[in-house]
């Protein structure tokens, strides 16, 4: 049995991926300090795997979580662009001093590969369509630059140490267990969550812009792929489903989904944000074996299933929140 080390286990995609890996027989150890995850979305699984609650900060407590396993995944993180405008310091702490730690404690342990999630964000606001791994990157936020380092500690551990490492690029992230009450939360939760109540939903800008909207079963399937393809190591590899979706379209689709009209208000654009978004996966294809088996139409579908179904069994209502969702 392969054992590994999930870091952001409790996370929103963590979760689904810890899901995945218990289910294809690995031994799984998790390691999160609950800062954006939360117990609840391991409650299913805490019989079945080692938890560990730490930051990925302090790198003593990264050692002990690291030692003995074949595989990191590394998916721990502090997510969001606002908020790393608003607090760039903490962001960088995490992001890119976090994932040093993972990757130096991985190496001193003898860890055969690191599966680092990044971000489709290091691009930037390059006006060139589809995104290719060989563009110039440009991020626009300190998020974007703190998982751009990441990615530059990657190849730097597997040129200077031989260490494995497979770095994923990860564009727009939706599905299940996604949190909708942060002041930083994803559209996709906030649209449906803001439908089911009827409320009022907020779009940032036109609503014209388009991202590559990716369920989040596809990324489990990616990092799955990413521990073991031969040929994996020492590469950077978009993950997503190569469609745009303008959010004024994704809207028409969740208000189809809920059965409900939505009272739509615009702000300003939000400082940062990127207008365009679209992946070039073809070589997470063709080297990884990759394949996008859920569309976004029917990942919007099982989410609003779920946010549907978790609302009348009270399953998830975040804390604080004045969203019943």
């Amino acid at each position: 049995m392969s054992s590994c080390l999930v870091t952001g286990g409790a996370g929103f995609i963590g979760s689904h991926l810890v899901d995945a890996l218990l289910a294809a027989g690995w031994h799984c150890r998790v390691l999160d300090n609950f800062s954006t995850g939360t117990p609840r979305n391991l409650s299913h699984t805490l019989d079945q795997i080692e938890l560990i609650e730490g930051d990925i900060r302090d790198l003593e407590t990264v050692r002990r979580a690291v030692d003995g396993v074949e595989v990191v995944f590394h998916q721990a993180a502090l997510p969001s662009v606002p908020r790393s405008i608003n607090d760039p310091l903490t962001t960088h702490a995490v992001n890119a001093t976090g994932t040093l730690n993972v990757l130096s404690a991985a190496r001193e342990s003898g860890v055969r590969r690191a599966v680092y999630a990044s971000s489709s964000s290091v691009y930037g606001d390059s006006r060139q369509l589809p995104k290719r791994e060989d563009m110039l990157t440009t991020p626009k936020s300190p998020y974007a630059s703190s998982k751009l380092a990441g990615e530059h500690y990657c190849r730097a551990f597997l040129t200077a140490y031989g260490l494995e490492t497979v770095c994923l690029r990860y564009f727009n992230v939706f599905g299940p267990r996604q949190d909708p009450d942060s002041q930083y939360a994803a559209v996709i939760p906030r649209f449906i969550c803001a439908l089911l109540d009827g409320a009022e939903v907020c779009i940032y800008g036109d609503g014209e812009q388009t991202r590559d909207f990716t369920y989040v079963g596809n990324v489990v399937q990616a990092n799955l792929l990413a521990a073991t393809a031969p040929q994996a190591a020492g590469s950077v590899y978009n993950i997503a489903c190569g469609v745009r979706t303008s959010l004024l379209s994704l809207l028409d689709m969740l208000s189809s989904f809920t059965g409900v009209s939505p009272r739509v208000a615009f702000d300003v654009s939000r400082k940062s944000d990127v207008r365009d978004s679209l992946a070039d996966i073809s070589q997470a294809c063709s080297r990884l074996g990759y394949k996008p088996e859920i569309d976004v139409q029917n990942g919007l579908r099982r989410t609003v299933d779920w946010y549907a179904k978790s609302a009348r069994s009270a399953a998830f209502v975040p804390s604080g929140s004045q969203t019943r969702c």
